[in-house]
């Protein structure tokens, strides 16, 4: 039978997933509401889709966040070891142009619901202009990305000033001079509190539990780099050096007048940032503890102390989201989220997940592994094993780290472990730099 794909998504991991179905001769189409690849990488002022920060740089180094299929080299061998997003969103526009990728996409299109109605039937509806079209597909590819559904803390009283997630967040310029509050301890939150400091009239960070932070540079190495050196020890023996480093380095928490760490390496996300234990130093961000109550302006935190804000930025993550699914169909929100390898269902053998994994690393290579087993198993050249379902329920019971239990936990992998496994299913020579040469579905003629 010939199969007919249906891709959600043409960010960094629907780019990958739908070049990799391409690559094996396979009829598959992506569909994005966007206008350009990229994803988030797409800087926007604008809200209509969850983009980065005017001046975000990606937080994993290069030569770990780059498609073996196009290595950042032949990119641009210029590019720097932390690229920004606007180096970044070029490299998936050439990564699309290199690959041929364009005219398989249609952009500005919503995919509005997905109804399975057996192993080799999806129904897909669409929404391009206002206008619905629904479609039969064989399989459905589930790459939408896992950051763009806020999710707000909630907390007693009402907060009289302004009160906005990060992902309405673009740059720092609007909260000059104003009394700034960031809730968060993650990537997003360290970021933002850093940004709004250099303009606001005082800015602060409060965080629920201690996070480490970690430079991005180790012996004028990445960071990330470095720890590959150990990627060979247990992970629990990794977390323990890791952690040495780290104390060695930069010293305890309690020396910046952060809240101290409690967790085991790896149990959440560290934060990589060079800047905010820095800018606590130097003054121009105040920690501060978890908090208990708003009164108007007023804030209270949990040790009784008390500050006037006019904004309030919540980094808080994202929901993991699928509002193309019914939710009594599928509902990962609140987890746990049990696929094998990140991707494969228990029991829908024509749905694959590529990208929704959050690794201690950077996700675009593991999605392109992802995408090229996809496609193996689409052409009968790999076999998912007989024991999916107990598979499935290990990647919940037995993961890489045991993580505090979060919403924002439930997709965790360690990168070189997931990579290594990823691979262990490829064929050797899974590496595939030749441009795409097929017909296009929404051209029909060969590109």
């Amino acid at each position: 039978m010939k199969y007919k794909i249906a891709v959600i998504g043409a960010g960094p991991s629907g780019i990958t997933a739908l070049k990799n179905l391409l690559d094996q001769g396979l009829d598959a189409v992506a569909f994005d509401r966007n206008e350009e690849v990229g994803g988030n990488w797409i800087y926007s002022e604008k809200e209509s889709h969850s983009s980065v920060f005017e001046t975000t740089h990606i937080i994993s180094s290069k030569t770990l966040s780059q498609y073996e299929d196009f290595p950042f080299d032949e990119f641009d061998p210029e590019t720097a070891d932390y690229p920004s997003h606007e180096v970044l969103r070029n490299y998936f526009q050439a990564y699309a142009r290199k690959f041929n990728l364009y005219p398989f996409i249609q952009f500005g299109t919503m995919v509005k619901e997905c109804k399975w109605i057996d192993e080799l039937h999806w129904q897909v509806t669409t929404e391009k202009d206002g206008i619905e079209k629904t479609e039969q597909f064989t399989h459905l590819v589930v790459a939408n990305g896992h950051h763009w559904k806020p999710r707000y803390p909630e907390y007693p009283g009402e907060f009289t000033g302004e009160f906005l997630h990060s992902h309405h967040f673009k740059k720092a310029a609007p909260f000059a001079g104003k009394r700034v509050l960031v809730i968060g301890g993650g990537n997003s939150a360290c970021d933002v509190a850093v940004e709004t400091s250099r303009v606001s009239a005082s800015t602060a960070i409060s965080w629920r539990r201690g996070y480490r932070i970690v430079p991005k540079f180790f012996f004028g190495k990445p960071s990330d780099k470095v720890a590959e050196q150990t990627k060979w020890f247990p992970v629990k023996v990794r977390g323990f050096f890791n952690q040495l480093l780290l104390k060695v380095m930069l010293g305890d928490n309690k020396a910046y007048g952060l809240r101290p760490i409690t967790e085991p390496f790896g149990a959440t996300h560290p934060t990589i940032n060079d800047e905010l234990l820095h800018k606590i130093r130097h003054g121009k961000v105040k920690p501060r503890l978890d908090i208990t109550r708003f009164e108007g302006k007023k804030v209270i935190f949990e040790d009784g102390k008390s500050e006037e804000f006019d904004s309030i930025i919540a980094c808080t993550g994202y929901w993991l989201s699928h509002p193309f699914f019914d939710k009594n169909f599928i509902d990962y929100s609140s987890g746990p989220v049990p696929l094998y390898l990140k991707m494969f269902h228990p029991k829908i053998t024509n749905l694959y997940f590529i990208g929704m994994f959050q690794p201690l690393g950077c996700i675009w290579p593991g999605a392109e592994l992802q995408s090229k087993l996809m496609a193996q198993e689409l052409i009968g050249k790999w076999k998912r094993p007989k024991n999916m379902e107990a598979l499935c329920e290990r990647e919940v019971t037995d993961p890489h780290y045991k993580q505090v239990n979060t919403p924002r936990h439930t997709i965790t992998v360690d990168f070189h472990l997931f990579v290594k496994s990823l691979k262990s299913h490829l064929p050797k020579d899974y590496v595939s730099k030749r441009p795409i040469l097929t017909k296009s579905p929404l051209t029909e003629s060969t590109v």
